[in-house]
């Protein structure tokens, strides 16, 4: 069943795709304030630490990515209501798709940016991942410039996304935010 509906409130995301919806935004919103504390702080054992934790996390996001997309693909969203405009829903539409394509992009660069300037890739202290691309520190630094914009992207995705839930929550009022909630 891929969407149920509450009382008579709209209808739902099943549990499988909010709960991988929210463990991706804790996610996702943990590391770009992290990349940015990260890229500004000076070597040392604070820098690398966030850099290791960076890593784990996106890493780890991958994966839940992976299923989220097939979980979107194999299970119907619930629809938005019919008196919705044309251009919201293009809107809408166009913000989840750039979200998923960043979410997809952002770790592989990651870890192509990560292995081109040799540094190890471990995962919360348990493995390391093995470097996927040729050590190269000059392709490194340009991937870790698209891999910097690409966030700054990310965060106005997000942004919009936040704003359009708030927009119906509180403008609309036609409580579409319940949808990602119960």
């Amino acid at each position: 069943m891929a969407t149920m509906t509450v009382g008579h409130g709209p209808a739902v995301y099943s549990a499988p795709a909010r709960i991988l919806h929210w463990i991706i935004a804790a996610i996702v919103i943990t590391m770009i304030p992290l990349g940015i504390a990260m890229s500004n702080s000076p070597s040392g054992p604070a820098q690398d630490f966030m850099f290791k934790l960076h890593l784990s996390l996106g890493t780890t996001l991958l994966p839940l990515v992976a299923l989220r997309i097939f979980w979107r693909l194999t299970h119907t969203p619930p629809p938005l209501p019919a008196d919705i405009p044309a251009i919201q829903r293009l809107a809408a539409s166009l913000v989840h798709f750039l979200l998923y394509v960043t979410l997809v992009v952002q770790p592989i660069l990651g870890w192509i940016g990560t292995s081109a300037y040799r540094a190890p890739i471990t995962v919360f202290g348990l493995f390391e991942l093995p470097p996927i691309w040729p050590e190269n520190r000059g392709f490194s630094d340009q991937i870790f410039f698209a891999h910097r914009n690409i966030g700054i992207f990310m965060a106005v995705l997000i942004c919009a996304h936040i704003g359009g839930a708030l927009f119906h929550q509180f403008v609309r009022k036609d409580n579409l935010l319940a949808r990602m909630w119960r």
